[in-house]
């Protein structure tokens, strides 16, 4: 994809960099083989030669596992769509308010009726802990500042003189990893709106925060996320993926450049987060899923350190 620019409602510009599917997943199949939030639920393993699809694999019986948590019906999950006489959703389109296309393209529907995972094979069949069949999607804001000395000035890297850039970042309360503060979008939601909701409540704890706060609060947002640089939209490489639900993301870098807005904030964590930090960058880092390499394309477009 080449770069082009997308408005909102809301005058938010964004510039789209380009899309990417990975070759293949590791995080969904690492050598801890239990599923995320249930240590006995074990995925049944798949090595790297046996991930696609088109590679034949008779002996491959993945575990079928659906949480507790999402069979119970809660507003951000699909019946389960497999019982006899339940309604089928619309796949591959915006079905109602809920889109169930994948940023990846055309995704199959798999012999039991359901979305099959486009990059192949992990071992666990259902949908875990993930409400939707098929792509859940998410919304992954990249706010960052130029780490500065008591003299406001940008730092650099004295080995190759490259400017030091931070991001914030959360600590997941279901995890324990540090992670860039996105969250799910909500079915008919606009990106832009999924992108300031979620940075406010799990970075700034806008939840708990007073009528006055929120109002700076979002004054500040607005005028940051005015404008931001799409990095990545597509696949993410998510422990939570299944071979029928998988998590897709946009993710889109705003950069407080002179550090006076979102730079200055006092960061709070909230909602899902347990920490929040401004975080240096550089190739050291270990973070949740695929959000480290979110973060380095991130550091190579604005020609920071890594």
């Amino acid at each position: 994809m080449g770069n082009q620019s997308i408005k909102t409602a809301t005058t938010t510009t964004f510039r789209i960099i380009h899309t990417k599917m990975p070759k293949t997943h590791t995080k969904c199949r690492g050598t801890n083989l239990s599923y995320p939030r249930n240590d006995k639920i074990l995925r049944f393993p798949v090595p790297d030669n046996k991930v696609s699809w088109d590679t034949p694999y008779t002996g491959y019986k993945p575990v079928d596992y659906t949480a507790d948590s999402v069979l119970s019906g809660p507003v951000w999950a699909d019946i389960d769509v497999r019982k006899p006489r339940t309604p089928q959703p619309r796949w591959n389109t915006v079905d109602g308010k809920i889109d169930r296309q994948s940023h990846t393209g055309h995704y199959v529907i798999d012999e039991f009726g359901v979305p099959r995972n486009p990059v192949g094979r992990t071992g666990v069949r259902g949908r875990g802990c993930l409400g939707r069949w098929g792509p859940n999607h998410a919304a992954d804001p990249i706010v960052t500042r130029w780490k500065r000395n008591e003299k406001f000035e940008v730092m650099k890297n004295t080995s190759n003189n490259k400017p030091v850039l931070q991001f914030v970042a959360i600590q997941r309360r279901d995890t324990g990893e540090w992670a860039i503060p996105g969250g799910m979008v909500d079915p008919g939601e606009q990106i832009s709106v999924t992108l300031k909701r979620e940075f406010g409540e799990e970075a700034l704890n806008t939840l708990e925060s007073s009528k006055d706060e929120k109002e700076d609060i979002t004054r500040k947002l607005n005028e940051l996320f005015c404008r931001g640089e799409e990095i990545y939209r597509g696949y993410v490489d998510d422990p939570r993926n299944t071979d029928n639900s998988w998590m897709e993301t946009v993710a889109f870098n705003f950069n407080d450049d002179d550090g006076t807005s979102v730079g200055k904030f006092n960061l709070h964590a909230g909602d899902d987060a347990v920490g929040v930090k401004w975080t240096d960058i550089n190739s050291e880092i270990k973070l949740y899923a695929s959000h480290k390499n979110f973060i380095h394309e991130t550091a190579k477009r604005l020609g920071a350190d890594w």
